[in-house]
């Protein structure tokens, strides 16, 4: 009996990581004024007619909080990089000297502070409605296993308390994941 619960409750915990890793793979693509690799994550380039990660063709270096250099391992790909990180769509504006690619990140305006922090918290509102989605189908199977007469009234009480503490402490993750990346964002 205890492991029909334990196998529920580590599936629950198993699927409440997998959400919070998702939702801080999807936060570090959220540009705030510093330097980040990160926000290059997407920019594929073309390499010989293939369309390659930008860190598959170049080294990438963050220089200093507000400048990324990109090192392209042939001299060639320099003006095919800046035109690439250029049409992005990130809000960059990448210059070259023939040898590297500058890309200076812009300081953020007040206004898209705000607007970032709004996509943020849609983000982390996403994450908490994944958790529920997944503690509603815990609680369910919980409930399928007592009636079956798998696990006895007793343990369902308890099952549903733990799959709620389990709840309450990847919520609380959630907002501590999301409060950083608003204090990132909002710093001047």
């Amino acid at each position: 009996m205890a492991s029909m619960l334990d196998d529920v409750l580590g599936d629950l915990k198993g699927n409440m990581d997998k959400a919070i890793e998702s939702l801080k793979r999807d936060l570090t693509k959220v540009r705030t004024g510093r330097a980040n690799l990160a926000i290059l994550d997407g920019v594929r380039v073309d390499y010989y007619g293939t369309m390659s990660p930008l860190n598959q063709v170049a080294s990438l270096q963050v220089a200093d909080p507000r400048l990324i250099v990109i090192k392209p391992w042939e001299k060639s790909m320099c003006p095919v990089i800046e035109r690439t990180v250029r049409q992005a769509d990130l809000g960059l504006n990448p210059s070259t000297d023939g040898e590297v690619v500058r890309v200076p990140i812009p300081p953020l305006t007040e206004a898209r502070r705000k607007e970032l922090v709004k996509v943020v918290r849609r983000s982390a509102e996403e994450a908490k409605v994944a958790m529920r989605t997944h503690r509603r189908e815990a609680n369910e199977m919980l409930k399928e296993f007592c009636d079956g007469g798998d696990i006895s009234e007793d343990d369902l009480t308890v099952g549903l308390k733990k799959v709620q503490d389990t709840i309450d402490l990847h919520t609380a993750k959630v907002d501590e994941v999301v409060g950083k990346k608003e204090k990132e964002i909002l710093e001047v």
